[in-house]
C-alpha cells in the first residue's frame, strides 16, 4: 500500500517561504516520493519549481533562491491519478495574469473525467492528466466573482477526497474536503501563517500548532490575516489508515498523538489474540509502535528481529533477476542469532495483497525462528479505496478473496489475527463516526464505482526532467 501526497504552504512577508516550504516537504516526504515542487508569489507574480524524485534532489540553493515572495505552497506527490512524470508534478499553475493561480492536492476526485470532459467542452485546455488540473480549472470556471466563492462552487461540484494548498499572487488559501478525508493542519509561524497535510512539519520549521482545518473549511490568508468559511458537510470520513500507517507518530491528528495510538493497538492485539512465544517484534518503521504496546500487554519481551535499510526507499533502477528474486530481502535483513529456536509475534500495519508478508515470514523461518504468530493493526482490507490511496483493485485485495485461515495458510505463519474493528476504534480513542472505514466495510462515504483506473486520464504524452514556470500580471 502506497502513501497519499503531502502539501504545506506558507503566507509569512518577512520570512523565507520558499526554504520553509522546502524543509516543510522534508519532513513530509514519508507521504510521497515521486516528485516534488514549490510555487511562489510575491503580489505580482507566481514562480514554480518542480522536478521528479525526492525533496533533497529536486532542489538546490539556485533554484530556491529563484522561488521570491512571501507566499509559496509546496507538493510531494505519490500518483493516485496520472502517471509519475514531470508534467503531473504539483504544484501546478492555471489561468493567467490575474487570474492565474497555484495549487497542490492530497486526494482522488472520483468524477473527475466527467468534470474534465464537461470543462474541455467549454474550451479549457489541460495539459496534464491529473484530478487537480480538474479542480483548478473547475474553479477557474465559476461564475462567482471572489476567490472564496470560485473555491466554494467547485466544492459543491467535486465527488471525492482533497486536501488543497492554491495561492493566487496575493493570497493563500487552504481547503479540506467535506468528509475530511485527508489531514490538514494550520500554524504559525514568526510574521504569517503555516498550513500543512501534518503537524509533525510544523514542528520541524519551528511553527507553532493553532488548530486542524476542519471538513468542509477554506482558511483564506492575506493582508487582512485569516479567515474561515464552510460549507454544509453531511457527516466526516476521516481515514483511519492514517491512524494505522500514513501519518508520521509524532503527528497530531484529531487531538490525538499518533505514537500512542499506534501502542495502543499493539495493546489491543494482544488481548484480542494472546499466544504463547518468546519474543515480540514490529515491522519496521511503521509497526514499531505497535509491537511495543503488544509487548506491555502481554508481558513477552521486545526485540528487534528485522533490520530495515532506511536508504531503499523508490528507485528507478530495476534489479535484476537474482535481486528481484530476493524480495524483501532488499528491505529487510534479519538477526539470526536472536531469532534462532524463538517463537515470534510479529506484529505488522496491514496486509493488502498479500504479497511481502509471505517473504517476511520465510525470511524469518531461514533464520531459525521455531513459531511465526502475525498479528495485524488493520482489521481484513476487502475493499479498494478511492479517496487517495493507491492500494489495489479488489481482485488483488488477499482478504477479498480469502478467509483469514487462507491467509494464514498463504502466508506461511503458525497464526494470523486481525484486530477488529472495535478494538481498532478503541485503541485510536475516537469516535467511530469521524472515520471512513469503507476498506473493512465497503460502506463509502459517497457511491464510488467498484472499479476505477488512476491513469484513466492519460493522454500518452511524456517528457522528464525538471518544470520551470513564471505567471506575471
Amino acid at each position: 500500500m502506497h502513501e497519499s501526497c503531502a502539501v504545506f504552504g506558507v503566507y509569512a512577508p518577512n520570512e523565507d517561504v520558499a526554504r520553509l516550504t522546502f524543509f516543510g516537504l522534508f519532513a513530509l516526504q514519508h507521504r510521497g516520493q515521486e516528485s516534488s515542487g514549490i510555487a511562489t508569489a510575491d503580489g505580482k507574480k507566481i514562480n514554480l519549481f518542480a522536478g521528479m524524485g525526492r525533496v533533497s534532489s529536486v532542489f538546490s540553493e539556485e533554484s530556491l533562491s529563484r522561488l521570491t515572495g512571501h507566499i509559496a505552497i509546496g507538493h510531494n506527490r505519490y500518483s493516485t491519478a496520472g502517471s509519475s512524470r514531470i508534467s503531473n508534478a504539483q504544484p501546478i499553475v492555471v489561468g493567467a495574469d490575474d487570474n492565474a493561480i497555484a495549487i497542490a492536492h492530497n486526494g482522488n476526485i472520483i468524477n473527475a473525467r466527467y468534470l474534465r470532459e464537461e470543462l474541455s467542452g467549454q474550451g479549457y485546455v489541460f495539459k496534464t492528466t491529473t484530478d487537480t488540473e480538474v479542480i483548478a480549472n473547475l474553479i477557474l470556471s465559476s461564475p462567482e466573482k471572489d476567490c472564496v466563492g470560485k473555491i466554494q462552487y467547485a466544492m459543491r461540484r467535486i465527488q471525492g477526497a482533497y486536501s488543497l494548498v492554491l495561492m493566487t499572487k496575493d493570497r493563500l488559501f487552504a481547503v479540506r474536503d467535506p468528509f475530511g478525508v485527508r489531514p490538514l493542519c494550520l500554524g504559525k509561524v514568526d510574521g504569517g501563517y503555516v498550513v500543512s497535510s501534518e503537524s509533525c512539519a510544523l514542528d520541524h520549521i519551528g511553527a507553532d500548532f493553532i488548530r486542524e482545518i476542519t471538513h468542509g473549511e477554506i482558511v483564506a490568508i492575506g493582508t487582512n490575516g485569516i479567515e474561515s468559511h464552510r460549507i454544509e458537510s453531511p457527516r466526516q470520513g476521516l481515514c483511519i489508515f492514517e491512524f494505522i500507517y500514513f501519518a508520521r507518530p509524532d503527528s497530531v491528528i484529531n487531538g490525538r498523538l499518533l505514537y500512542p495510538a499506534r501502542q495502543a493497538m499493539g495493546a489491543t492485539l494482544a488481548q484480542e489474540h494472546p499466544v504463547a512465544a518468546d519474543i515480540v517484534m514490529g515491522v519496521p518503521d511503521s509497526a514499531t509502535a505497535a509491537g511495543i504496546g503488544y509487548a506491555h500487554e502481554s508481558g513477552i519481551p521486545i526485540a528487534e528481529g528485522l533490520i530495515k535499510n532506511r536508504y531503499v526507499g523508490r528507485t528507478f533502477i530495476e534489479p535484476d533477476q537474482r535481486l528481484r528474486d530476493l524480495g524483501v530481502k532488499l528491505k529487510f535483513n534479519p538477526l539470526p542469532q536472536m531469532l534462532d529456536g524463538k517463537r515470534l509475534v510479529v506484529v505488522d500495519d496491514s496486509i493488502v495483497r498479500g504479497t511481502t508478508t509471505p517473504s517476511v515470514v520465510r525470511i524469518l523461518k531461514k533464520a531459525g525462528a521455531k513459531e511465526i504468530h502475525m498479528r495485524i493493526c488493520a482489521p481484513p482490507i476487502r475493499y479498494p479505496c478511492f479517496f487517495g490511496v493507491d492500494m489495489a483493485t479488489r481482485r488483488e485485495l488477499i482478504a477479498a478473496q480469502k478467509s483469514v485461515e487462507e491467509i494464514r495458510q498463504f502466508i506461511g505463519a503458525d497464526s494470523l489475527g486481525y484486530i477488529s474493528i472495535p478494538g481498532l476504534i478503541k485503541s485510536v480513542g475516537l469516535p467511530q463516526d469521524i472515520f471512513c472505514l469503507a476498506c473493512f466495510t465497503g460502506d463509502y462515504p459517497i457511491p464510488v464505482q467498484l472499479e476505477m483506473d488512476k491513469l484513466e486520464m492519460e493522454n500518452h504524452t511524456e517528457s522528464e526532467g525538471k518544470c520551470i514556470t513564471t505567471v506575471e500580471s
